[in-house]
């Protein structure tokens, strides 16, 4: 396994699952059948953190759901794919978009769905609740769950790795 941090010193593209990641995985449906979805607003401030910072975000789901794209609306996150399972040739397409090469990027994912991007990207982080095969697949893993500050916590351990993590957080003290 490579050194995490050492990986995470090159990165400029941070590209997050929602299900399992963003959210904590669970699907929830009111009498009415209206889904609800539960995000962390720690994992919101970390995302304007690293924007402010010139940390590009970008998002690819598997489902294509209006809970979460309110709140990637929200977050201002301009990068955002829904609704598709081979998420390998967005990951390639954001890559472009944004200017990177693929090692250049990180991607945090939770199960099978995520792992041919992981092995693409030049960070692959996950969460603890993750499927096995992902945990292997992984350079970095938080010690939080998806949707309870996973992607917060992946966030400023890259900016630390950066050296940008005084310089965000001097963008909320001041």
């Amino acid at each position: 396994m490579a050194d995490a941090t050492a990986l995470a010193r090159k990165i400029k593209l941070l590209v997050l699952d929602v299900d399992g990641v963003l959210t904590d995985g669970g699907l929830y449906y009111g009498d009415e059948g209206i889904l609800m979805k539960r995000f962390s607003v720690q994992d919101g401030l970390g995302i304007k953190l690293a924007q402010a910072v010139g940390l590009e975000i970008g998002v690819i789901t598997g489902l294509d759901q209006k809970p979460v794209e309110k709140r990637i609306s929200e977050l201002w996150i301009k990068h955002y794919y829904a609704g598709h399972h081979r998420k390998l040739p967005l990951f390639e397409k954001m890559c472009e978009e944004v200017g990177v090469a693929p090692e250049e990027a990180a991607y945090m994912g939770d199960d099978w769905i995520d792992l041919a991007v992981m092995g693409q990207a030049g960070l692959a982080l996950c969460v603890p609740n993750a499927v096995p095969e992902v945990i292997e697949a992984a350079d970095w893993m938080s010690t939080r769950k998806g949707g309870q500050g996973a992607v917060r916590e992946a966030i400023s351990f890259i900016l630390e790795a950066r050296g940008l993590k005084e310089q965000a957080l001097r963008r909320w003290v001041d």
